[in-house]
């Protein structure tokens, strides 16, 4: 076989290797060796059945399931399966992090308050030594002690160059503690939608008042998302999840609607039972569809856009994650059996 021959299969080699890789990362997959064995198989014959059946089941974003890898053949290990979309693993690293941006705020607390004391003290000292300088320097019998006098400026002058330290010192650590206090909260916020994030829905899930009326999670996920992407481009893409993150904010007014990754979406509806959360949510769903989105750069219309979703009420003293997999069964169900709807139970 000639140079081109060999460097043409080198080629095709590296091309197979980096499209089992992001198999491997689309369905959230560790670089195990089963793993990679079912992902070779799959994509090293992309007109064979196995590669027609995984199609099939993907088709539309989604990512393939245990049972799923397992009925095609394959396996999955320990660890290495899909997570949950909760992904409370997620949301734990998340708290980590809060933990120490917290532990590091309270000391940047009690910096504050030392160098706040310590300013006052300095500058109440500063102006009492002033003061009696001051009068030393009006006494008659202290009017040739020049020393006295050499002495009690220097220590003035000292004083007050510790004062505007302090002052500058307490400003930075006010600025610190603003700043920290605003890295707690862009932590529990979606940068591109202004939504919550997983975290700040964690957390209203965790401090719901369970006796206070009923309450209900929603999630939600854009149909075929990824043929806007494709078609258009993650910059159009971006617009469309911002703008139906908005069309679910005002409809849910009043509830946390959080972005919880990707194209999905999960609500928490608060004093509404299962057949109010649904209407809420049917009417969301009607708005998007009722759009037309359009590529504002090149006028070009994206087609119709829909959304689907899956309701479901939490049961008292019910896990976030249990009720994320009722709510995300019901989620699918709804995909299954034509997209734009919802389904509630």
């Amino acid at each position: 076989m000639g140079h081109a021959g060999v460097a043409r299969r080198q080629d095709q080699g590296d091309d197979l290797y980096d499209r089992i890789g992001a198999f491997l990362a689309a369905h959230r997959l560790s670089p195990d060796p089963a793993h990679y064995t079912f992902a070779y198989a799959a994509l090293s014959e992309p007109g064979g059945d196995l590669a027609a059946e995984i199609a099939l089941l993907t088709d539309g974003g989604y990512r393939l399931t245990r049972e799923q890898i397992e009925q095609l053949g394959g396996s999955v290990v320990a660890g290495g399966s899909p997570p949950a979309r909760w992904a409370e693993g997620d949301v734990a690293l998340d708290r980590q992090a809060e933990a120490l941006v917290a532990q590091t705020q309270a000391q940047v607390d009690v910096f504050a308050a030392m160098t706040r004391a310590m300013h006052v003290e300095t500058r109440d000292f500063g102006r009492d030594l002033a003061a009696s300088a001051a009068a030393i320097e009006r006494s008659p019998r202290m009017q040739h002690s020049g020393e006295v006098t050499r002495i009690a400026t220097a220590m003035i002058r000292r004083i007050r160059e510790s004062e505007t330290k302090l002052a500058q010192a307490t400003e930075e650590a006010d600025t610190l503690r603003a700043k920290l206090k605003q890295a707690r909260d862009d932590a529990r916020r979606d940068p591109l939608t202004g939504l919550c994030n997983r975290l700040g829905f964690a957390d209203a899930f965790a401090e719901r008042v369970e006796g206070s009326g009923p309450h209900c999670l929603a999630l939600c996920d854009i149909d075929r998302f990824k043929r806007v992407n494709d078609d258009f481009g993650h910059p159009v893409g971006d617009r469309v999840l911002c703008a139906i993150g908005e069309a679910l904010a005002a409809a849910c007014d009043g509830h946390v609607v959080s972005r919880h990754g990707g194209e999905e979406f999960a609500i928490l509806l608060a004093g509404t039972d299962l057949a109010g959360a649904a209407t809420l949510l049917d009417a969301a769903r009607a708005d998007v569809a009722s759009r037309r989105f359009r590529d504002r750069d090149t006028g070009k219309p994206l087609g119709i856009v829909t959304i689907s979703a899956g309701v479901t009420a939490i049961r008292p003293g019910e896990k976030a994650d249990t009720a994320f997999e009722r709510a995300d069964r019901l989620l699918y169900t709804a995909k299954d059996t034509g997209r734009d709807k919802v389904c509630a139970a």
